[in-house]
This record gives C-alpha cells, structure tokens and sequence, in this order.
C-alpha cells in the first residue's frame, strides 16, 4: 500500500479533502526532500513551513500553521504535503522498513509543553471520528497570539519573496483542438513546470494561480500577463496534464479578441508561450511575427476547362502570399498560427468566408451561373476583397436611400382602435429592396452594378418609425412585420412625409408639398386672394387647404386621386389670417378695410404677385408709421403731454380714413383727456360749419360717449375741466329725451350700457358723428345685449377706450372689432375657430395678427411715455393661517375636492360649472375670515386682519394715505368694524354707495381722511385717487386686469409720490393658486398687441385639481 493509503485514517475526510485542493493547485512547494525527511512550503492565509520525519513505525509531522501550534493536530498543510511527497517519490524509507501507520506531532518553535518531552503518538482509530481526539491543550492568551501571527506573517512574507516560486515557472499554452472547437476566441491554459532533483522540468500541471501569488512572481512580464487574464472567461475542459477533476475550474481561459491582440505578444516573448497541436501531444514554442496584418483575398478565375469558375481564397501581407489552407489554427478576428510562429489577422469580419473555403477547397461555378452567382453572392452581408475576370466586372456604388412604407388594415377593417400593418422598404435609384432582405446591396444586372445598401441609413429610418409609435408584430412570421394604432396614422403620415418619406397608407398616396404661389386683385370695394400650392403635376386651390384646415384634417384630396399634405408651416403662419376672407370661385375674398390684414400676410411672401390698386391701398395705410402729432384745439383747455399730442395725430388719422381704432394706454395715462381733445375739434367744426355761408361745409352731428354707470361722473366733469364749451347731454335715468332729435343741440351725449341697450331701437336711426365706446371691454362677448346694442349705432366714425382690450382671449378682439369695422376679422365662427386655437398659435402667426391691427390699435405704456409719473411698487404679502382657520379651510378644501372631482368626471366640467363657482368662492372666503362663512364668527381671528391692520395704524399715524381694495363689501365691512374699534376714520365705496364724487373728493382733499376702503369691482373703473400712496388687495381676483385697474386708481398721472401696492395672500390655500392662473392671463392682452406671450382661456380640469390641491 502506499504512503497516504496508510496514514489516510490520521486524517478526518474534511482535512483531506481540503488538503488534496491545495496539492491540486499547486500550492506545495518542496524544498529539500529524500527517502527519509522533507520540508515543504505550503501557500494558504500565509505560508506555512511543513517537516515530515519517517520513522519506523510512524511519520512524524510538524506545521507553522495556526492550527497546528494551537491544537498539535492534523492540518490539511500536512495532508497537502504528504501527496506531493509520494508523487515526487520521496519518504519511501529504508529497504525493508514497513510502511508506517500512524502520525507524531512534534514540536514547534513556538511550542510550550512544560514538561512533556516524549513525542505525542495518534493511532489511526483515534481520528477516525470527530470529537474523539485526546483533550486539546489549553490556547495561548489572545496577546501572544497576536504577537506570534504577526512576527509568522513577516517571516512567511519574507520566505515567500525570496523562493516562493523558486525552481518553478508559468507556462501558456495555446489549446488549438479546443479553440477550433469552441470557435469563440482563443482558449489558453496556463501551466506550472518545477525543476526536478535530476535537472529536467516535470510535466506541465494546469492550476489556478491565485490573485495574491501574482504580485510575487519574479518575471514582470508574468505579472502583467496574468493580471490581464484575470477578467479573461473562464472554460471547463478537461487537462492533458491532470487528472484531477476540481470545482473551482479558473486554469483555461477563452481570451476575447481585444485581450488577444495586446496579451500573445507578450506571452510569446517569455519564451514560455506554446502552441498544442490537434495531431499530437507535443508542444511548439512560439515566435511572434508582428508588422502588417495578413489580410484575406478572395479570387475568381476561370477553371481549367475554360466552361466554369473556381473561388479561391489566400492571405496577403504585403508581397507575401500565404494559401488558404495553410494556417495550423486561425482565430477570428485577431491571429494567424502557422508552423512555430504568430502573427496579427485582419478578417474584416470575413471569417465565415475563410472558414468556408478552407473547408470546400473546391468550389466551381458554370458559365451560365455567373450572373445568379453574382446576385447571390453580392447578396451576403459581408463580402471579401475581390478579384474577377474581365467578363464579370460591375460598377459598385453607394447611394442614399428613399424610406418606403406601405400601411395596410388587418382583417377586421379600419377603426380607431384597430392595428395597422406596415411593410418597410428602399428605393435605391429605382431598385426597391424590402427591409427584411439580407445582404449589404443590392445587384442590378441590366446596368452591371451593385448597389451597396446604406445600413446606417436604413437603420435610422427603422429607429425613426419606433419614435413615432411603430412596434414589431408579435408573431412568428419571419417577414418583418410593423404595427401601430390606427389613431395615430395621420399623425405618422404627417410626419413622415416631411421627411422625404414615399408614403401609401390604405390605398392612398400621399404627397408633400412643393411650391406656393399667391396673388391678389382689385374689384371695386374688395381684394381677391388668389393661392395654389403644387404636388408634383397638380395644384390645391387655398380654399380647398384653408377648409380641410378648418375641418381638422392634415391632408386635401388632390385632381388625381392622391391626398395632398398640407403645408403646415405655412398655414400656421398665415392660415388664421387667410381664413378671414370668404370664398368667391376659388379665390378668397377681402373687404376694403381688411387691407391692412392682407397687407400682412403679404408682407411674409416676397414672391406675391399684387395689383396696382392694391398697392395703392396699401401703401395709403402704411403712412400710419409718419403721423404727426396733432395741437390742442383752440377751444381745449389744458395742455397735452407730448404722446397724448401723438395720440391726439393717431385719433385725425383713423378719422381721415374712416377706419375705427381702439385707444389702448395704460390706465392713468389720460385717455379720456385725448378724446376730449379730439371731440373739441369735431365741435369746432360744427360750430364752422353752422355759421358758414355758403352751405358747402357738412356739419357733423354730436358724438355718442358710452360708459360704464361709475364713470359718467367722471366724463361730466373731466368734459367741464377741458372743454367747457362743449354742451354734454346726460343720457341716463327715467327723464332722459325720448325723441333722439334732441340730441341736435347737444355736442357729446353720455349714457351707459344699461341705458343703451333699452333705447338701441330708438337710436338705431340716429346718424351720430362719433359713437365711442370707453371701458370697451364690456363688450368683449359679442353675444351680450350690450355688443349687440352697440352695433346697431349709425355713427361716421367708430372709437374704443380701454386699458384692457383683450382679458381673457384674443376672440374678444372679434366683438370689439366688429363694432369698429364690421367685417374686418371675417365672421364670428371663422376668428373663433382662430380663437380657440389660439393657444397652439405660431408665434410669427401672433406676430402677423399683432401686425395686421397695429394701424387700428394704439397702446402706449407707463414706462414708455410718462416719465415723469413715479415707479410703481408691487408686493406680494403671504400670511399663514392660524389653527382654527387652517381648519376650517381644510375642512371645506377635502369636502369639496371629495364632493366635485366625481361629478365633473361623470357630468363634465361644464355641466358643474354651478357647484365649481360655489366651491371656489367659499374657499376664497376663507382664506379671508371665517366670519365670510359663518357670521357667528365675524369678531373672530384671521390672519390676514391681524396682518393689515397694524400696517393701517402704522400709515395713519405717518400722515401717509391708503386704498384697501376687497371683492367682498361683507368683509369691508368686518374691517370696518375693526377701524372704528381702533378710532381709525375712514371713507367706504361700493356699488350701492351714492354721491361716488363726494366720497372721492373727501378722501382726495380732506388730510385727516387717510384710508378708503373701497369694494374691487366699484372702484375699479374711472377714479382717481392720487392722493393715496399705498394700496391694499385683501384678496386675489380672477383676472388681474381687474387689479390692475385698482392699483392704478392711484398711479395714475397727477401722481408725484411713488406707489407701493400690496397683495395679502394666505399660504397654501386656493389663493396662492389664483395666483398662478393671474401670471398666465397677465400675459395674455401683450401677446396680441406686442406678439411676445402665450394665450390661455378657459378654466380646464387641471387648473381646478390646482385649485382644489
């Protein structure tokens, strides 16, 4: 029996079987050995030093590891060693010795066994079962142990250095058999050789070389291979070297083709690098031969009997030509073996093509296969270098190709819901090639050329129909197959055919658009558009675009059956404007005095083609740039600023051209002021005309003023101040002339709107010089009575007033305009449809309509032209509610999102607006004070009281002046209350106040008058409360022209002191909400009239969830 087979029972299963890895893995090292006596070094945590001493009857062992020295018992260090032992021949003993069978522990260094000199002695029973081993002696205290590693661990690291791998070294060895095999990149063994007792190296053993051995190998070159192998992957295979079959397989590694390229050469230059043949066991050292790369050619020539072809394939480097079937072992990608030497491969993905020839080096082709060959052959995705005979030349070129999709339906029909199929394809100079088709091109054999097919090309068209929502058929069908919703075809179509695509969906083709030519000519009072748009060999009329435009499609339907994209950039530009002219025998139709809209959307088209008369027109209108600013009349008294005499030119020039305007300065730039100025002059004439003798000069009749029911007060006596001899006619209240010939001896008649729209049919008759309309924005919706009433108005000249000409949305304009030029914007439903549109409008096409109505509106800002009046201060002022108000307002906030979101989603918003309006409003009331809600609570705490009200005393005790603005006249009164408790006097306006002036003039002139508290919708039109230096907004309203207005009763001219004007907002309630609605409707008047902004209207769904978050 052998050694180990003997001492075997010494060892539990466990320390053997741990102690055959380390044999395996080529951890044992032997230093010195004979028959007798042998000392190793084992690599485990350290390196351990093991002495194995044959006696007659036993061996006796030591090892430096732990466990030995604390426990003098067997270690799977000494189990390790005793394999490498035999398998090197060694302990065989003398010549007649019996094999002994049984272990001694000797001693140590640094054992300590007072007193025990005999050696310990196991019989092979005594470790056979775990737990039966003599009791172990006592461990050593943790300090010594602590010591005794440490100076071990430095002594090994020592030993290790100096000839840890002495009389060893590493092999690599190129498995050819394998590589070819596995044919995915090159399979490599490392190996370790030991020198033995004789001089010669043992055989190659394939191991695993642990990470923490290789920073000590001597060899650099060794520790920069292995260090690259270590992210190599690893291969299970069996060894030619080993018998041994272990769970950790790391020893044979598949290096990839980038590791290759760097790690062979310097594998070769170890002169440890070998090659293992498939034919026999012997191993060939390797050279490499760097330089150019080999590269592969492929030929076709004629075969010997002259009927056929034959391909061939070689190597070339350079000169040097290499067969095919030469190599000993190709490796795709990167190396070329051959004989005793390597060398670097460029296959330029070509190794299908070398594998295959290499394998059928007889492949022949006829004469009358040439051109199926070529088809076929040119088909393939990679192809090699060439070389052919004259009579099989062609002409390679590489061309970009056109996408081609053809949409079909499946089975079921058409619906929205329903998929639509897609087949994608190429048009490559007219040779079309289906996206499923293999091959890098294309052969066209009439005109001998092949067409190399641009894959990124294709590729970008395959990814561009994944962004627009195409998806690949689950099925498995091997046609490449697209789906896509059908709701989205038109969409896709739109697309696509801007980018050039070609383009059949349903058993329709589509076009793209191409040229636009347009036109104009003169009738007697009207200009006819005249536009056409070309698809290839046919033409779409305008009105044939503007209707399909108008129904909502993308596409018009052409004279040849095909669908017509429509020019979509063009018609959002200048769609909207286009639209406002009517149809007449396929041209669109204007007014006369739309010429300034079609002037605009002229202008954007160089190549327009226009009539003289038109020009005429035109050019009679754009002298709106050169007004000259007009003098006060001699009658007017006062003096004009410099733009209001500008303004005053603007007012002649509308007049001159009987074109209505609108005047749109800021609030408190004196718009009232200008148009006295202007009526005074329209009364000089009357009174010319009047005593003129000759009867040549018409007369102009009086002018019509209407006003809101705050501001006729104000008009009576601004008309007084300015022009006191004008006569003013009050058109209000039950003793107003029945008979409108009354009006004759009035120069200016003032009513309201409410008094206009019950006398409209007696007034309908009555020619006025000037009907004017000021805060014009109460006809903004032009189903009111009160715009239907102001229409009806015979007047020569048409002029508005307002600050705010557009509030909400630009189909205010509509309204407004069509009371001061009937027609001009086209009718209600073509500008509502623009209106309603309005928030995805174009910018230049904003921008065109800004143009269009600049010459009819007139808007001058604070900043532009009064320099003089004092800077504005705006702040707003964010208070935190207390704890029995945030309750009561989070109460109501979560009754009211839990009650209104699931009606409106099951009636719709429209149909909720009622429970919406109720659901805001309480929750505005209490953000304010709870006394809004209940009145029990009136002389409750709120935030906001708390908040003001110190800041009132704090401007009554400065002597300084006040305005407290509230759309609540409930909660004026609470703060009322809390004024008279504080001895703070104060004046109060509402819509039930009478004698406004008196209350004005009180707080105006009387110095111990010093706060106003003022209801926001009565006091937010015509007054003038420049005395006032600060202004209080107690809450937020919809719309923040309406705020506006308020701040500017004070910063207004006349105004010398700057104004600071605060907003009281309660944190986290539906006001901070209503604030951010204000910022998207304060932008909304400029965008018309400056083209900068975006518009918005309508509350939507989720501007109530804001709200109600």
């Amino acid at each position: 029996m052998s050694l180990t087979s003997n001492l075997k029972q010494s060892f539990s299963s466990k320390i053997r079987s741990r102690g055959q890895s380390c044999y395996h893995d080529g951890l044992v090292s032997i230093v010195e050995g004979d028959h007798l006596q042998v000392q190793a070094t084992v690599l485990g945590t350290g390196a351990y030093d093991v002495i194995l001493d044959r006696t007659d009857s036993a061996v006796k062992v030591t090892c430096t590891c732990p466990y030995y020295t604390d426990y003098v018992t067997t270690c799977k260090h000494i189990w390790a060693t005793l394999l490498e032992a035999e398998e090197q021949g060694f302990l065989t003993g003398t010549g007649a010795a019996r094999p002994p069978s049984g272990i001694e522990f000797g001693r140590t260094e640094d054992d300590n066994h007072e007193g025990d000199e005999s050696p310990r002695f196991i019989e092979p029973s005594q470790t056979r079962f775990r737990g039966e081993r003599k009791q172990k002696p006592e461990p050593k205290k943790d300090w010594e142990r602590h010591l005794v590693d440490l100076q071990r661990a430095y002594e090994s690291k020592s030993r290790d250095d100096e000839d840890g791998f002495t009389g060893r070294e590493v092999l690599y060895i190129v498995d050819g058999p394998l590589t070819f095999e596995k044919q995915k990149g090159l399979i490599l063994e490392t190996a370790i050789r030991e020198r033995k007792l004789d001089g010669d190296w043992s055989k190659p053993k394939t191991v695993t070389i642990s990470s923490s051995i290789i920073p000590r190998l001597p060899d650099p070159i060794d520790r920069q291979v292995l260090a690259m192998l270590t992210g190599a992957r690893e291969v299970t295979s069996f060894s030619y070297y080993s018998g041994y079959s272990i769970d950790s397989i790391t020893k044979t590694h598949q290096v990839s083709r980038t590791l290759l390229e760097s790690i062979l050469p310097l594998m070769c230059k170890t002169g440890r690098c070998f090659l293992r043949r498939p034919s026999d066991e012997e191993l060939i050292p390797l050279e490499w031969r760097g330089g150019p790369p080999w590269k592969f050619h492929m030929r076709i020539t004629a075969d010997e009997s002259g009927t056929g072809f034959e391909v061939t394939g070689e190597f070339r480097q350079g000169e040097n030509i290499m067969p095919i079937a030469q190599p000993e072992l190709l490796v795709a990608g990167g190396i070329v073996f051959c004989e005793d030497w390597a060398a670097p491969l460029e296959d330029s993905g070509e190794f299908e093509w070398i594998a295959f020839l290499r394998t059928e080096p007889n492949f022949k082709f006829s004469e009358k296969q040439k051109e199926n060959f070529l088809n076929q052959f040119l088909q393939i995705p990679v192809l090699p270098q060439l070389e052919l005979p004259e009579e099989m030349q062609f002409e390679e070129v590489s061309l970009s190709p056109r996408p081609c999709l053809k949409v079909t339906s499946d089975d079921h029909g058409y619906s929205r819901q329903s998929k639509l199929q897609a087949e994608l394809s190429f048009d490559y100079d007219g040779v079309l090639v289906e996206h499923s088709q293999p091959g890098g091109g294309v052969y066209d054999a009439t005109g001998r050329r092949f067409i190399r097919r641009d894959h990124d090309g294709e590729r970008s068209a395959s990814e561009r129909l994944h962004q627009l929502g195409f998806r690949r058929k689950s099925s498995y069908q091997r046609n490449y197959s697209l789906e896509l919703a059908a709701r989205h075809l038109q969409r896709v179509v739109t697309a696509l055919l801007q980018d050039g695509w070609h383009v059949e969906a349903e058993g329709k083709i589509y076009k793209k658009p191409g040229v636009f030519q347009i036109a104009v000519s003169s009738g007697i009072d009207w200009f006819d558009l005249e536009g056409t748009v070309d698809f290839g060999e046919v033409s779409a009329s305008l009105p044939a675009l503007l209707m399909a435009l108008q129904k909502g499609e993308n596409t018009v339907l052409l004279d040849d059956g095909t669908y017509g994209l429509l020019p979509e950039e063009w018609l959002k530009k200048f769609g909207p404007l286009a639209g406002l002219g009517s149809e007449e025998n396929g041209s669109l139709r204007f007014k006369k005095n739309q010429v300034g809209i079609l002037d605009a959307l002229l202008a954007a088209q160089p190549d327009a083609k226009v009539d003289e008369l038109f020009k005429q027109a035109r050019d009679k209108l754009r002298r709106f740039e050169g007004i000259e600013p007009a003098q006060e009349p001699d009658g007017f008294r006062g003096q004009l600023r410099d733009y209001q005499k500008e303004g005053l030119g603007w007012l002649h020039f509308l007049q001159q051209f009987k074109i209505g305007g609108c005047l749109a300065d800021d609030m408190g730039l004196g718009k009232t002021v200008q148009v006295l100025a202007l009526l005074e002059s329209r009364r000089e004439l009357r009174e010319k005309a009047a005593s003129s003798q000759n009867g040549k000069t018409t007369e102009p009749g009086p002018s019509l003023v209407v006003v809101p029911a705050s501001l006729v007060f104000n008009w009576r006596n601004e008309a007084a101040r300015f022009t006191p001899k004008m006569r003013v006619l009050e058109h209000t209240g039950t003793g107003r002339p029945k008979n409108p010939e009354a009006f004759n001896d009035y120069d200016l008649v003032l009513t309201t709107y409410g008094t206009l729209r019950q006398d409209a049919p007696k007034l309908k008759d009555f020619t006025f010089d000037y009907c004017i309309l000021d805060e014009s924005q109460a006809i903004k919706n032009a189903k009111t009575a009160s715009a239907k009433a102001v229409r009806l108005i015979k007047a020569e000249h048409r002029l508005s007033m307002s600050g705010t000409p557009i509030e909400n949305h630009i189909g205010e304009l509509w309204s407004l305009f069509e009371f001061l030029n009937a027609g001009m914007l086209g009718s209600a439903s073509v500008f509502n449809l623009l209106a309603g549109n309005s928030k995805n409008m174009d910018e230049e096409a904003k921008g065109l309509l800004a143009k269009a109505l600049r010459p009819y509106i007139l808007r001058r800002s604070k900043e532009e032209v009064a320099k003089e009046l004092p800077s504005k201060v705006e702040q707003t002022i964010y208070c935190e509610l207390e704890k029995p108000q945030r309750k009561l307002y989070d109460e109501l906030r979560d009754h009211y999102r839990q009650s209104l979101m699931p009606k409106i989603n099951s009636n719709g918003l429209n149909r909720s607006k009622i429970q919406i309006l109720e659901a805001l409003l309480r929750l505005r009331q209490a953000s304010i004070h709870p006394g809004l809600i209940d009145e029990s609570k009136s002389h409750g705490a709120s935030a906001k009281l708390d908040l003001l009200v110190p800041q009132l005393m704090e401007i009554y005790e400065g002597n300084h002046k006040a305005l407290v603005f509230s759309q609540f006249t409930k909660m004026l009164g609470i703060l009322g209350e809390r004024l008279d408790s504080e001895g703070l006097p104060y004046e109060y306006l509402d819509g039930r106040t009478r004698k406004r002036e008196e209350r004005v003039e009180h707080f105006q002139n009387d110095p111990d008058c010093r706060l106003f508290l003022i209801s926001l919708k009565a006091g937010g039109l015509g007054l003038n409360l420049t005395a006032a230096e600060y202004v209080f907004l107690l809450d937020p309203w919809w719309n923040p022209a309406v705020e506006a207005q308020a701040i500017d009763r004070t910063h207004r001219i006349g105004q010398t002191r700057q104004v600071f004007a605060y907003r009281l907002i309660a944190r986290d309630t539906v006001e901070e909400k209503v604030i951010e609605l204000q910022e998207t409707k304060r932008a909304l008047a400029d965008a018309i009239i400056s083209s900068e902004n975006s518009l918005i209207r309508n509350l939507q769904k989720e501007d109530l969830e804001l709200l109600l978050s």
